[in-house]
């Protein structure tokens, strides 16, 4: 796509004077940061108690309506969600986008989520209570900690479907408030700017260098 004219920094400091993709990489975060979190919160309360249904079928009934989202193609669930929003009159932007990534991102919490509750042993809280435990205690000392393995895997999916997500941010944003798939997008008819290339290599070297921290991390606890 452009002419190869050796190595250069440059494009680098071109990125940070481009305001239009620092505003977008700042949208893109901060929506991804947020949805992430409020959608593990609701996600893994919503968990807990499907976990807890003694109703057969209407635990089912929650857990289909829970896959409709991911079984769903992106461009459906974006008009759906766009529909829905201009039914209730609310303003596109930055609210809009942020609740249909919350919206998204729920469903792939509750499947990281449940796996880890359907593994403790069905009298874990009533025991924490015998000895003592509020139902509010036992939950945060006792369930907690023996899911918090599908809670963080859970936070990390939302985390990565939010930055990833195109077609529905598309549909539910408002003027002035986009993210770097959009923007992205609307160079692609002009063509991608090096800037862009400059910031998917820093994107791929701090993702590396998570990952690496991160084995790193679970080898020294192997050992």
């Amino acid at each position: 796509m452009a002419r190869w004219q050796g190595f250069t920094l440059k494009w680098y400091g071109k990125l940070l004077e481009d305001d239009r993709i620092m505003t977008a990489l700042y949208y893109t975060i901060l929506v991804a940061i947020l949805s992430a979190v409020i959608a593990t919160i609701i996600g893994t309360i919503t968990a807990i108690g499907i976990h807890r249904m003694r109703n057969g079928k209407g635990k089912k009934l929650l857990l289909n309506i829970n896959y409709l989202p991911i079984l769903n193609p992106d461009v459906v669930t974006g008009v759906s969600l766009m529909t829905m929003f201009a039914f209730l009159s609310l303003q596109f932007g930055f609210f809009t986008m942020l609740l249909s990534h919350i919206l998204f991102n729920i469903p792939y919490v509750i499947l990281s989520v449940l796996p880890k509750l359907k593994q403790l042993p069905s009298n874990l809280e009533d025991a924490a209570m015998d000895l003592g435990a509020t139902p509010m205690y036992a939950l945060r000392k006792v369930i907690l900690p023996q899911i918090k393995p599908g809670i963080i895997s859970g936070l990390l999916i939302a985390f990565t479907m939010s930055i990833d997500d195109f077609v529905i941010s598309f549909f539910t944003t408002g003027n002035g408030v986009s993210n770097l798939s959009i923007e992205i997008y609307s160079m692609a008819r002009r063509g991608i700017k090096p800037e862009i290339n400059a910031l998917s290599t820093i994107m791929f070297v701090v993702v590396l260098i998570l990952l690496l921290l991160s084995n790193r991390s679970s080898d020294k606890k192997s050992a």
